[in-house]
């Protein structure tokens, strides 16, 4: 459900048709229980079991007062923020997870909670991703980054930038949201150029530190050319990012997740409509749905 709120992108629901609007206009197309919606859905389900299968670069205890570089952060259980300030420094193409509650059980819980660029900037909400086993409640927050929610998702107050896929309702009262695409994703937006194929392109990012750079064997601030085009290689074909374009595309979940991608550590990009801008209503099971 959506009470006085504003929402700027796609709303919808399935399974199911019940979406909720009481003062809360809408920019965007509404799908409820139709053929997008329960495609995005599917695609939400996939994403989710990707990304709790992501391996942890570092388990922390608290959000207040970090400074992280691009990587997969990771909390056993379940995670409070109250007044806290998370700084994500790195590269416009670098890569933020949160994992919260991988020991099984676990919630984001956020109230003025901030999410920031060393400069006080948000960062691109398609660059952040954020996987909970259990609910995501924020309150009165300046939230970035699209949540994949093992149950409900509540935003009361502040503003959301980013996209929220949730199993259970996602419940919006008083907030500003913008979904990634129309906001402007970054990384995380594709564009369907087409509309058959869902058009990405390759980050030189074969050494895993999830910076969006290629290695760079010579040190000369380039990724490697084994084949002298003036590119770098991307050799494992992971670490996708997708062009920045902000179009909306329901195929987004296909990008990044092709034959040439055996090791499955693309850490979430293009699985589940990342970067479509769509959000759930209430009761809301469609991959990002607000």
């Amino acid at each position: 459900s959506c009470t006085d709120s504003t929402v700027l992108g796609n709303v919808g629901v399935s399974p199911g048709t019940a979406i909720t609007q009481t003062s809360c206009p809408v920019t965007g197309t509404i799908n409820a229980g139709d053929a997008a919606a329960a495609q995005a859905q599917a695609d939400f389900l996939v994403a989710y079991d990707a990304l709790a299968a992501q391996p942890c670069d570092q388990t922390l205890t608290t959000l207040d007062g970090q400074t992280l570089a691009p990587g997969v952060y990771c909390f056993d259980a379940a995670v409070t923020s109250t007044g806290g300030v998370l700084t994500l420094d790195g590269p416009a193409t670098g890569t933020w997870i949160f994992k919260v509650g991988t020991l099984g059980t676990g919630a984001l819980t956020g109230t003025n909670f901030s999410v920031v660029t060393p400069g006080g900037t948000p960062p691109a909400c398609g660059s952040v991703f954020w996987w909970t086993a259990e609910a995501a409640t924020l309150t009165d927050s300046q939230f970035v980054g699209t949540i994949l929610a093992g149950a409900a998702i509540t935003v009361t107050r502040g503003t959301f930038s980013g996209d929220a896929y949730a199993k259970a309702a996602v419940t919006i009262t008083g907030a500003a949201v913008t979904g990634c695409a129309v906001g402007g994703g970054g990384p995380g937006a594709c564009t369907d150029e087409d509309e058959d194929d869902c058009q990405c392109q390759d980050d030189d990012d074969d050494d895993g530190d999830h910076d969006g750079k290629g290695d760079d064997d010579d040190h000369d601030g380039k990724g490697d050319d084994d084949d002298h085009d003036g590119k770098g290689d991307d050799d494992d074909g992971d670490h996708d990012r997708m062009s920045s374009s902000g179009q909306s595309s329901s195929r987004g979940a296909r990008c990044g997740h092709d034959d040439d991608d055996d090791d499955d550590d693309d850490h979430g990009r293009g699985r589940g409509d990342h970067g479509n801008g769509k959000k759930g209503g209430g009761g809301s099971r469609h991959g990002g749905h607000r």
